[in-house]
């Protein structure tokens, strides 16, 4: 499958984009292997950049690498996922404690635009859409909240768990998110700030469960990874 070709302006900050989007979306696979060389013709690059996003993409641990041996996209690991989200689930609902006392009525009406969205894309099996409009959702109280540092920081952690957070949205658990977004709307809306704390908690718990199911321990081998396919050797 081919990737989207990056324009030629902003080379190392869209070769990541381009290619973080991919290993989130599950088109470069946990445990893939990575040749810069391969990854630069596919999205119409030179090596350098490309170089220069697989590094930073190193650093935020969706790729990892062993000198002479391969780089390669991260697989999913049991460990990581929780506590990756342990820690966004606990941004969250700090950004909605200190959105709430902020909100205005279009932050309101942005969160009920996006649930509808998000709704209809999983009516609709449109698994990218129910991510973008979930994002836009919580978004807009990230937004509120004022706090950049809060947006950086789940910026960075949260493409870590997307990968898994596909599987979600194509589940019943998934759905019962429409029901919990009225829920905090409703909540934020009446200005009850431990409420809405409470529900977003409670959402972001479906998230966590289905991290449990998703890994089952070998004992063989006493590993908590999502089988990869066999390292490639070079």
């Amino acid at each position: 499958m081919s990737l989207p070709e990056v324009p030629r302006r902003l080379l190392r900050d869209q070769a990541y984009l381009v290619l973080r989007d991919a290993i989130v979306s599950g088109v470069l696979a946990p445990g893939e292997q990575l040749r810069d060389g391969e990854l630069a013709a596919r999205v119409g690059l030179s090596r350098t950049p490309v170089r220069e996003a697989l590094a930073r993409l190193t650093d935020e641990g969706l790729v990892e690498s062993k000198p002479h041996a391969y780089t390669r996209v991260t697989p999913l690991d049991r460990r990581e996922c929780r506590d990756a989200y342990v820690v966004v689930r606990a941004l969250q609902e700090l950004a909605v404690r200190e959105a709430v006392p902020r909100l205005a009525p279009a932050a309101l009406d942005a969160m009920r635009t996006a649930n509808q969205r998000f709704a209809a894309a999983l009516d609709a099996a449109d698994v990218d859409a129910a991510l973008a409009a979930d994002d836009e959702f919580h978004g807009a109280l990230l937004t509120a909240s004022g706090n950049r540092a809060l947006f950086l920081a789940i910026e960075r952690l949260l493409p870590q768990i997307r990968r898994l957070e596909r599987l979600r949205f194509g589940s019943l658990p998934g759905r019962r998110s429409v029901r919990d977004h009225d829920e905090i709307t409703a909540a934020c809306e009446a200005g009850d700030v431990e409420r809405a704390v409470a529900l977003t908690r409670a959402n972001w718990a479906t998230l966590g469960e289905l991290i449990d199911r998703a890994f089952e321990t070998d004992p063989a081998t006493n590993t908590d990874r999502v089988p990869a396919d066999e390292e490639e050797r070079p």
